[in-house]
């Protein structure tokens, strides 16, 4: 692959002299600045500056629903999808509902035997529930797509609430009540939320439906911030945009674990991982929690997670931490091997004529790691990527990463358009997506989705660019401003700061064979550095894209660079 082009984020220097103007470190400043902000006001983590419940389509709607259930004590069931965001709208859903007095149970499907959403067959196994036959279906996270299960659920006179963000697609569900939006006509602001984040403006919105209707004369209302790292959580794992509303709703989740306040579940998490959570930052959720909850719902029952998060029993809390852990051990082994597997059945990719896309498919893989192979293969390529597995006889399943030049689920519903049939399912976002497909339609599959690509962007190549933030001034260069970025939140469409800088190589070796430690220096200052997951030494004079971090040892804290790239010069 070639070297990806460096370039440096415009700045923005009117909004910058505001922002300091109006009490922000100059460096903040400035890195907010061109990130979009020019007013100080904006970065607010202060409830009062959440978008309004009332703004979302249909949510009052959903609030009257479920009242109406709550008082005449119906049975309710939340149906979640398999991923961190699922698992966290469920155990929103699951806390928040039972804390407004409903009768609530969950249940999650099984990936592998029922795909995703409410599939007629899920209806089937809600019909069977441990709970008894239930009088409402809630989906989390999922439903959007879900029409022939819907009409199911109508034929079993169960009602169905759907809460989602995914994008719909031609047709919507007839679901008695839908709040999502991204849906035909919804106006909100945020188009951002995830799913969790969808499942928590319900509950909002339903408390306030409860309030008015006297619920809490004469019993306490509960606190729904108490549930703030859980959204918090189920955000930041899902990849969505970090706009200003789901900024502040992790901003407060953060705020919650660094005081001690949090659910046993992501207390244990936090533990198995060896964290602490009042150091928590955004990147934890992502990196460390998040790929934990995943593991499950990729390799076993992601009820094993959402037991995790709903648990008031911190030794219960611990051991099922502990089982996700093992795990993502698990999962990460997969994966290692999947991925040998797939570079060796790519070859030379760059040396194939118009490849504007990786795809790849082999008989031996787990269809619950396949996303994960994905990711790194379009990280490796810089295009978009799509790994298959094995699924119901005859079927392939599908999970695909995409780049920012590319919308994929767009580029999905092109070749479904131009070949009715030739694609059984799909469904998701710019970024992500999944589909199934017959085995046998597989080479023909990926001719026409590597052509609906180069129609869809007018290229077969596409440029890597690593988008820095210029250069770090000497003075910032300590552990107080490392600290002091890392207490922000930084995230997907709200890049974490990259800088970039020429160093000279001081001494370099190998971390356990893998990653590469490095003494740099600067302006004679000298930096620790390491370059994660790279084992090859570099020269003596370099050019480094780097983060400023923290290195807590010892009860020492000093400054890291965690380097992204690195040019010999």
């Amino acid at each position: 692959m070639a070297q990806p082009v460096i370039k440096t984020r415009l700045t923005q220097p009117d909004a910058t002299q505001r922002l300091t103007a109006q009490g922000l470190h100059p460096l903040l400043a400035r890195l907010y600045a061109s990130r979009g902000v020019i007013q100080k006001d904006t970065l607010s983590s202060e409830w009062k500056s959440l978008l309004d419940p009332k703004l979302l389509t249909q949510n009052q709607q959903a609030a009257e629903l479920l009242a109406d259930h709550i008082e005449t004590k119906k049975t309710l069931l939340v149906v979640a999808d398999y991923d961190c965001d699922g698992a966290t709208a469920c155990a929103v859903a699951i806390r928040g509902l039972r804390a407004l007095g409903a009768h609530v149970d969950y249940l999650v499907p099984n990936r592998f035997e029922t795909g995703y959403g409410l599939s007629p067959a899920v209806v089937d196994l809600a019909c069977q529930h441990r709970s008894g036959k239930p009088d409402l279906i809630i989906t989390v996270d999922n439903g959007i797509a879900s029409v022939d299960g819907v009409a199911e659920a109508r034929l079993q006179n169960i009602k169905v609430l759907i809460t989602d963000h995914h994008l719909p697609g031609d047709a919507l569900p007839n679901a008695a009540v839908i709040v999502n939006p991204n849906q035909p006509g919804c106006n909100f602001p945020s188009k951002n939320l995830a799913g969790v984040g969808v499942m928590f403006y319900v509950l909002m919105a339903l408390r306030a439906e409860l309030r008015q209707r006297g619920h809490f004369v004469s019993k306490p209302e509960p606190k729904l911030d108490a549930l703030i790292d859980l959204v918090a959580l189920g955000t930041v794992a899902d990849v969505v945009k970090l706009d200003q509303n789901n900024r502040l709703l992790v901003n407060r989740g953060i705020d919650r674990l660094r005081r001690g306040f949090m659910q046993p579940g992501i207390r244990a998490l936090f533990a198995v991982a060896g964290r602490q959570p009042q150091l928590a930052v955004a990147s934890d959720f992502g990196f460390i929690v998040g790929p934990r909850i995943n593991a499950a719902g990729r390799l076993a029952d992601m009820s094993v997670g959402i037991e995790c998060l709903i648990t008031d029993d911190e030794d219960r809390a611990l051991v099922l931490a502990r089982e996700l852990d093992t795990f993502n051990r698990e999962r990460r082994k997969i994966e290692a091997t999947m991925r040998e597997q797939a570079l060796a059945s790519i070859g030379e990719i760059d040396a194939q004529p118009n490849s504007a896309v990786v795809c790849v498919f082999d008989e031996r893989w787990h269809q619950g790691v396949v996303g994960i192979v994905a990711s790194r293969l379009k990280e490796q390529f810089y295009r978009p990527a799509l790994a298959f597995a094995p699924g119901d006889a005859g079927e392939i399943r599908g999970s695909g990463r995409s780049i920012p030049d590319v919308h994929l689920r767009d580029v999905l519903d092109l070749v479904s358009k131009r070949q009715p049939g030739l694609i059984k399912k799909f469904g998701g976002h710019a970024m992500a997506a999944g589909l199934s497909l017959s085995q046998e339609d597989y080479a023909p599959f990926v001719l026409a989705f590597n052509q609906a690509v180069i129609d869809f962007t007018g290229k077969s190549r596409f440029e890597a660019v690593i988008e820095t933030d210029g250069t770090l001034e000497s003075g910032y260069a300590n552990a107080q401003v490392a600290q002091m970025l890392e207490e922000q939140v930084w995230g997907s469409g709200f890049p974490n700061p990259l800088f970039v800088d020429e160093f000279t190589v001081d001494q370099q070796r190998l971390l356990n064979d893998k990653h590469l430690k490095l003494t740099l220096t600067r302006d004679r200052q000298r930096f620790e550095a390491i370059w994660f997951g790279h084992s090859e030494t570099v020269g003596d004079r370099v050019r480094v894209v780097y983060r400023l971090a923290t290195n807590h040892w010892n009860a020492t804290v000093t400054a890291q660079l965690i380097i992204e790239h690195v040019a010999s010069l």
